[in-house]
């Protein structure tokens, strides 16, 4: 048989496969196990939430959703395999606002297109930030740092988790609003920065209320604000720093998406599932005490302009810190 003839008996197989299987639809879906990649290591933040969700909804399906922890090179590593994987709802990825939206400005170059290459499943959960200062800093309020900061332009610095970060962007963001000149300094994740920060050699930082909490009871740090518009479950002690900064609101929010083509029915249910899952009084007070705000809310249409909107906030951000391209 040549070559011409067998890719010919390949073609006609596959139609016939196609014809006699067709496609999955939403009633069956899902008949076997579906991988959830997270684009972070095991242990963290975004980990923890999507080990949660996919206990949840293995529970609610009746099938096993795994996750496949494939971290590395600013999500792109789990990001890249997600958009090559097939479009049968069994390969979703949990996504944040780094993947989703900061990278298309940080990057030169994405081995994928956030907006062709993914459809929105569903917002799970959104990651406010603390602001956390040195004890030693002579400063108790946010109004107190941002007169420091005036009176000492350039003199202070913030610690942040590497460049186009969101500590990175949010500290860019409060300077920016607040109108001080606070100089930053990258490290190789949110750890080695919270270190130095108790240390003292940095005065200011911004952090996950997972990562920070513990310290900020101890009195290792100060919180002085959350960078979120409500104050969350996980510290509600902590005001908001829009409180003293009119206007200011950041958080960092996780979605989880499919490979485009994915059918719409499997989408819709994937997001019917998911939102009334963290409707769920239980799971919507888990999330608060891991730090989280939980969302769930949205049809993965309106999720599409949400990540539009985002994507253009957080590139008029980037382009002010100087950072667009940089990657």
């Amino acid at each position: 048989m040549t070559a011409v003839a067998r890719h010919l008996a390949m073609m006609i197989t596959a139609v016939i496969t196609v014809c006699v299987s067709g496609p999955v639809s939403a009633d069956e879906y899902p008949s076997r196990p579906v991988t959830v990649i997270v684009p972070y290591a095991p242990g963290g933040a975004t980990d923890i939430l999507g080990r949660f969700v996919a206990q949840k909804l293995s529970e609610r399906l009746g099938v096993r959703f795994v996750v496949e922890n494939r971290a590395g090179a600013g999500t792109l590593i789990g990001a890249s395999a997600t958009a090559r994987s097939a479009p049968d709802g069994y390969t979703l990825l949990l996504a944040t606002s780094t993947t989703l939206s900061i990278n298309q400005r940080i990057y030169k170059k994405l081995p994928y297109d956030a907006a062709k290459d993914f459809i929105p499943v569903a917002l799970v959960a959104s990651v406010p930030f603390a602001l956390l200062v040195n004890p030693s800093l002579p400063a108790n309020t946010t109004g107190e740092l941002v007169a420091l900061a005036k009176s000492k332009p350039g003199q202070l610095s913030f610690g942040h988790a590497g460049v186009g970060s969101p500590p990175h962007l949010f500290a860019e963001l409060f300077k920016s609003m607040s109108g001080t000149d606070i100089e930053g300094a990258a490290y190789k994740g949110e750890g080695p920065a919270l270190v130095d920060l108790v240390a003292g050699h940095i005065p200011i930082s911004f952090a996950t209320i997972s990562a920070s909490l513990s310290l900020i009871t101890s009195g290792k740090v100060r919180a002085l604000g959350i960078s979120s518009a409500n104050r969350a479950a996980a510290a509600p002690q902590i005001a908001p720093l829009g409180d003293a900064v009119p206007g200011y609101d950041a958080s960092a929010w996780q979605m989880l998406v499919a490979p485009a083509g994915t059918p719409r029915a499997i989408i819709a249910k994937l997001n019917s599932e998911v939102n009334a899952m963290i409707k769920v009084s239980e799971n919507t007070e888990y999330l608060g005490k891991i730090g989280l705000i939980p969302l769930g809310e949205g049809s993965s249409e309106q999720l599409t302009q949400f990540v539009s909107a985002e994507t253009l906030r957080w590139a008029k951000i980037v382009d002010q810190a100087g950072v667009a391209g940089t990657q």
